[in-house]
């Protein structure tokens, strides 16, 4: 296996059929879906497939790892792995995406909230927790993600997951503005731990900027721009076409 990075991109030949693991930077309001596609279109005339080892929601920044070739087959293996995120909240108010994707809906007085209240609301969530997925969300309800049926007014049944978050802190507070970390394992839905975190605090909270910063052993800081990779790709072929061209006239 070979790790595509930003550290590790000048002069490098690549396998993409035998497999390289990109590290991506995904822009805001880009689905993880966007980037696979770019960077497959990048690799054309190779006819790969190309994955991505965990979702990121288009309103969300930050690490998304990609495979290529026989690489995906291990896809599940990078995704199963623990998460880092960075992000910000807003006290005072609710969304029903419970993030920026929806209008606020209703809104708390922030009066009432201390300090030490708000430190002290993260640790019933630290641990081995159970949350319900957003109803905007990407779940699966017979056959149909649920954002697509919340958009249309249904209601849904939301099931019960268990998850776990060894770290949640709270970085700074500037209300109606909370910064937080969270480490947290795979299918845990910051959203709806930010919604229950309002709850906690008998007011409201809803997610505005939310970041990856890790994910298993591999860091935010060593991923590529999604527009530095595809340049970079680009010319890697366009040199090589160019060397093919001068090897045939020879």
């Amino acid at each position: 296996m070979t790790i595509l990075s930003a550290q590790k991109l000048l002069e490098r030949t690549f396998n993409f059929a035998e497999g390289e693991l990109l590290l991506i930077n995904k822009p805001y309001k880009w689905t993880s879906f966007d980037v696979v596609g770019k960077i497959r279109n990048s690799l054309k005339p190779l006819k790969l497939k190309v994955g991505h080892a965990g979702t990121l929601d288009p309103l969300a920044t930050g690490l998304l790892i990609l495979c290529t070739g026989k690489l995906t087959k291990q896809i599940d293996t990078f995704q199963a792995e623990d998460k880092e995120y960075t992000g910000t909240m807003i006290l005072g108010a609710t969304t029903p995406s419970f993030d920026m994707e929806t209008v606020v809906d209703q809104e708390y007085p922030l009066t009432n909230l201390t300090e030490e209240a708000i430190y002290a609301a993260a640790a019933p969530f630290t641990g081995d927790i159970q949350q319900y997925p957003p109803a905007h969300s990407a779940v699966k309800v017979n056959g149909e993600r649920l954002y697509v049926k919340a958009r249309r007014g249904e209601e849904q049944e939301l099931r019960l997951r268990f998850v776990s978050v060894p770290v949640f802190e709270i970085t700074r507070i500037a209300l109606p503005e909370v910064d937080f970390r969270i480490v947290c394992s795979k299918g845990t839905y910051i959203r709806s731990l930010v919604s229950d975190f309002g709850k906690h605090l008998e007011n409201g909270a809803y997610l505005s900027k939310l970041t990856r910063t890790r994910s298993g052993n591999f860091f935010l800081e060593d991923a590529f721009e999604v527009t530095d990779l595809v340049e970079y790709l680009k010319n890697k072929r366009e040199a090589a076409a160019a060397e093919q061209a001068d090897t045939n006239i020879q």
